[in-house]
């Protein structure tokens, strides 16, 4: 702010001060300094937020933003659940309606609404975010140099759940290399038990598996490459993942064979590995896999079913795929300001994750905050890795990235072409980044 001087009477000049002083002491108009806490100076006003979260982890959330509500009396906060996230977004930007805040799973989505002028920056909560964040999860929110997203929930995406009594019964550990996975995998068939487990009737499944397969054998700089498909999808890294993924998916390999695992939904090949007996020893998938089947197996955690890190082919240190729900904004008002900085605090992770089935990308949620030992270690896995990496297939052009690209891959799993994968692929891929 520039003040001008002015040669006044000593009465006058006190009186200006005095106004001066009291000018300065509100803040600027939009009051949306929560300190790192979320607590916002002299907000009020209603702020709406969009999300996908319902049942059990709807009332998780709706814990969080009364936290939210407790230290900021004078916002109405509405929560939205939506079923159909992508849908409803699309709906009510097409009607001039749209939520305050959204919370979405794909990165995609906001480049798109960010491509489309929908999106507000939001640069003012940088420093929460840059403190609160590694550098990895600030870049994943950029669109352009610019702010747009912070990711409140995430899912660590690189962990193997397996069965403890059928590593015991076979007299093996959990791998830590991919070369001692493979030796793991044969042990296990021969005591009697397919190794693997996979509900590829849901094509996401097996985007998950390739993108853990082919950070761990390309590296970062490769990955990120390809998700901006700045290299093809004939590229010989992609075909050596590709190949990778033939050799373990063949019908002596997983549970029901491979016509089988195209018709078993996620939740089932969950069960099939925490069973007693085992109808299969391991299911490599995120840290959300107990949390599908809970209530629903007896199955007791680190006594029947435990995780490890999918193990890495090189020397590239610790990688680890991620996923989550990144909060946007619509409409750049105080209330909304206040709300999207007390999500990017610690204190906001720390609700849900003292409630369970939550994993927070907030390298300051402290480590006590988490339920139990299991969903401490997954959890951590996000912030102590030496390279963390977004789920490819939600990065991309949804057209590929949510559709083809799961097709794709059901279709090569049962045909085991290499070469015909990688170049469908690179053809779905090239029309949707068009």
């Amino acid at each position: 702010m520039k003040f001008k001087r002015y040669h006044l009477l000593g009465l006058l000049a006190a009186l200006l001060l005095a106004l001066v002083a009291a000018g300065c002491g509100g803040g600027d108009e939009e009051g949306t300094d929560t300190g790192g806490g979320g607590q916002a100076e002299n907000v009020s006003g209603s702020v709406t937020i969009l999300a996908d979260w319902s049942g059990p982890e709807g009332k998780s959330f709706q814990a969080v933003l009364d936290g939210f509500s407790d230290a900021n009396p004078d916002v109405d906060v509405t929560y939205r659940p939506s079923t159909n996230l992508a849908q409803d977004l699309s709906t009510s930007l097409e009607g001039g309606n749209p939520p305050d805040l959204a919370a979405v799973p794909q990165p995609a989505l906001a480049a798109d609404y960010q491509k489309r002028g929908e999106l507000k920056e939001i640069e003012f909560a940088r420093s929460t975010i840059e403190d609160n964040y590694d550098e990895d999860w600030v870049e994943t929110g950029t669109i352009d140099g610019k702010l747009y997203g912070v990711f409140f929930k995430g899912a660590n995406k690189s962990t193997v759940w397996y069965n403890v009594h059928a590593f015991e019964d076979a007299g093996v550990e959990p791998p830590g290399t991919w070369d001692e996975a493979t030796q793991v995998a044969d042990t296990i068939k021969a005591s009697g038990v397919p190794p693997w487990s996979f509900g590829a009737s849901e094509g996401w499944t097996l985007t998950d598996f390739f993108e853990n397969l082919y950070l761990q054998q390309a590296g970062p700089d490769m990955y990120k490459q390809l998700t901006d498909h700045e290299i093809k999808w004939t590229d010989p890294s992609v075909k050596e993942a590709l190949q990778t993924m033939a050799d373990v998916m063949t019908d002596d390999n997983v549970a029901d064979g491979i016509d089988g695992a195209l018709q078993t939904d996620f939740a089932t090949s969950i069960s099939n590995v925490f069973a007693n007996p085992p109808k299969a020893a391991m299911i490599p998938e995120g840290d959300f896999v107990p949390g599908v089947v809970a209530g629903q197996t007896p199955a007791k955690p680190q006594t029947d079913y435990d995780f490890f890190d999918f193990p890495p082919a090189g020397d590239s240190g610790k990688l680890v795929v991620s996923g989550g729900n990144e909060v946007i904004m619509f409409k750049d008002t105080p209330a909304s300001r206040a709300l999207l900085e007390y999500l990017a605090s610690p204190e906001a992770g720390e609700i849900w994750a003292k409630r369970g089935g939550f994993s927070s990308p907030n390298k300051n949620v402290g480590e006590d905050a988490y339920s139990d030992e299991i969903t401490k270690r997954a959890a951590t896995g996000l912030t102590d890795a030496d390279t963390v990496v977004f789920d490819m297939s939600d990065s991309m052009p949804i057209e590929f990235g949510s559709s083809d690209e799961f097709s794709i891959l059901q279709d090569f799993i049962k045909s085991g072409d290499v070469d015909g994968a990688a170049q469908e692929l690179e053809q779905a891929a090239a029309k949707a980044y068009k």
